[in-house]
């Protein structure tokens, strides 16, 4: 049950630090924490994004209350709400990395996760890219027509001292 975890902080230092993880976690995508914060962590990360899909003045006015820089909220609106248009939640991805040197706490990984339907409309952009490198195939044949130049001058080169040799004799 979310909101349920006291973290071993009063209410008020406790919504502080999930408000500006919360932030970081949508500015950056992703983010290292204690496994039990990023438990608390997802619960609110993905009440923004369900805001963020609905995409009222209303909603807008509610992720500004929570989160902390209003840059993040235009991002969350204009580019990540919308990739997640196709899916029902399950926003975040906790991955759990292991104890923490010195305390030994067990810390995880909350990430947003990659939609796969934008994935698959990126995939004919990959074909398109593996038509241009037959144009590239071109492109050597002109770097090697610019690798023969070189090579002209350097034969002059080699004849301007030869001429000079023989002007000293």
């Amino acid at each position: 049950m979310p909101g349920t975890r006291k973290l071993g902080r009063p209410t008020a230092h406790r919504r502080s630090m999930l408000r500006g993880q919360v932030t970081y976690l949508l500015e950056n995508g992703s983010l290292q924490t204690t496994v039990t914060r990023a438990k608390e962590l997802r619960c609110l990360a993905d009440k923004m994004i369900t805001l963020g899909k609905k995409n009222t003045l209303a909603s807008r006015r509610q992720a500004l209350a929570f989160i902390t820089k209003e840059d993040v909220v235009k991002k969350l609106f204009d580019v990540i709400a919308p990739s997640y248009e196709g899916r029902n939640g399950g926003y975040t991805r906790v991955l759990k990395l292991g104890p923490r040197r010195g305390d030994g706490a067990e810390m995880a990984l909350i990430e947003l996760v990659k939609n796969e339907e934008k994935e698959e409309k990126k995939a004919p952009a990959k074909k398109a890219a593996a038509k241009k490198p037959a144009a590239k195939k071109a492109a050597p044949k002109k770097e090697e027509a610019k690798a023969e130049e070189p090579k002209a001058e350097e034969a002059a080169v080699e004849a301007a001292p030869a001429t000079e040799e023989a002007a000293a004799e």
